[in-house]
């Protein structure tokens, strides 16, 4: 029931278009963070040491997501509200400045990878077998990363104008090539020889390739306009330039400020035992299958929120973000449950055994209940980003990271020398005051803040209502 006018909310209308979007959105980074998971089970008979290489090879590409990730939820923010609105135009000029911002990452990243991999590894551990495993690893997958970065910005058009099976379909084949190929390259089957881990690269990098082609050749057959129109993509004024660097400037400075305080969190952990640090890089694996049930969610909420915002349609976009954020931490509270329940022989078939699975399992006890308020509070971030306020979560977040978890890492790592659990148990120590903060910003309506005509005509009219 809307309190505001008394209107009964239409749950059925609404959980048939979140469906639509949300279960298509993970089931392909379930199927992204699947791969990832049987990539590392199928390195994982060459040794933890590998299993460890690996996952920290993985936290670097990590740090890559953040920075690349405030261009994508910019690009969401403007396509999803240019979508509601119907402005050919403006969905062209905003996917067009996402790709340009969002491949400059990748090549940076990239370059990275490939010419100074040594460096990268000094930084995350300081146990030299680990370094030269993953060495081999990063300069190979280096290349990977550039055609990883074109398919999401590629799947930031496509999930904000709703047509989500494209990038669901594509991480289909490409999930099954990586899986194919990492069985020919790793042990050398099909008379080719046996890579070991820089044939899981090798893979990675070709699968990579697979997706962007297929994202391309499925967009052409189903006739979809806008990612076709290369030269309206770099229509830009100097207008709207400002008008984009202005809302995606926080989004930008949360990712990047987050994505150095959790590589700070890392190293620290990174400094542990070598079973510790195997367990750390199974747990990242299974985070992921939760973060990629969650952004079905998160895309969904960007969308139907996003969407709604920009079609001056602003009572809807408010009813809809309150239900998501209850919906999607009921949904992960099960996912974590299911997780849990099966998680014995995932972890041993990760070659996890002794101290590495017991501190495996202490990791996924003490996600699992934090990551229940966790994701609400992320949800709760891309809705208000979608709608126009980027800057009320971020500043949230950057002042929490830096100001309570942070030195409670640090102090509890390399002062207080503390078991891993202890340090690992910091890294949430802000969530619940957090989640207050932003629940209480959720319920006074003053994310909504609309960058197209449509909405900004109606926005007057709504303020009235929730200040009532």
């Amino acid at each position: 029931m809307n309190r505001k006018t008394g209107e009964k909310f239409p749950w059925n209308s609404f959980l048939r278009k979140l469906a639509v979007i949300a279960i298509p959105v993970a089931f392909q980074n379930l199927l992204t963070t699947t791969a990832s998971m049987v990539d590392t089970m199928m390195v994982a008979p060459l040794g933890e040491l590998f299993v460890g290489a690996l996952g920290l090879c993985a936290q670097f590409s990590s740090l890559m997501f953040c920075g690349y990730w405030g261009f994508f939820g910019g690009g969401m923010l403007f396509i999803s509200q240019y979508w509601g609105s119907r402005e050919d135009d403006g969905i062209e000029r905003s996917y067009g400045l996402t790709w340009v911002c969002m491949m400059m990452v990748a090549v940076l990243f990239g370059c990275l990878a490939i010419f100074a991999p040594g460096f990268i590894m000094k930084v995350y551990t300081d146990k030299q077998t680990i370094q030269e495993i993953g060495v081999s690893y990063l300069r190979i997958v280096g290349f990977a990363y550039i055609m990883q970065v074109f398919s999401m910005a590629m799947s930031c058009l496509l999930r904000a104008t709703e047509r989500v099976k494209i990038p669901m379909i594509a991480s289909v084949v490409s999930v099954a090539t990586n899986l194919f190929l990492n069985w020919v390259f790793i042990y050398g089957n099909l008379g080719f020889p046996a890579m070991g881990i820089r044939g899981a690269a090798l893979a990675t990098t070709c699968a990579a390739a697979v997706n962007v082609l297929t994202i391309y050749l499925l967009a052409w057959r189903g006739k979809y306009p806008y990612l076709f129109r290369v030269r309206r993509h770099f229509r830009w004024s100097g207008e709207q330039v400002k008008q984009y660097f202005v809302k995606c400037f926080p989004i930008i400075c949360n990712e990047v400020m987050m994505g150095i305080g959790n590589m700070v969190i890392n190293i620290t952990l990174g400094r542990q035992p070598e079973q510790v640090i195997a367990a750390v890089a199974v747990f990242r694996t299974l985070e992921g299958l939760i973060i990629g049930f969650f952004a079905g969610f998160s895309s969904a909420s960007s969308v139907l929120v996003g969407k709604c915002v920009g079609a001056g349609e602003l009572d809807t976009a408010y009813e809809r973000a309150k239900r998501l954020v209850y919906l999607c931490s009921g949904f992960i509270l099960l996912a974590n449950l299911c997780l849990f329940a099966v998680h014995r022989p995932i972890l041993t078939g990760m070659s996890l055994s002794g101290e590495s699975y017991q501190a495996g399992t202490r990791l996924l006890i003490i996600y699992g209940a934090a990551s229940v308020i966790r994701m609400g509070n992320w949800l709760q971030n891309d809705t208000y980003r979608a709608s126009g306020d980027a800057v009320y979560g971020t500043v949230l977040e950057i002042i929490f990271m830096y100001v309570l978890v942070l030195p409670c890492v640090l102090t509890t790592g390399f002062i207080l020398k503390a078991p891993y659990w202890v340090i690992f148990l910091c890294c949430y120590i802000d969530e619940p005051v957090r989640y207050l903060l932003m629940q209480l910003h959720l319920y006074s309506g003053k994310w909504i803040k609309p960058v197209t005509e449509t909405g900004m005509a109606a926005l007057e009219e709504f303020r009235g209502k929730i200040n009532k």
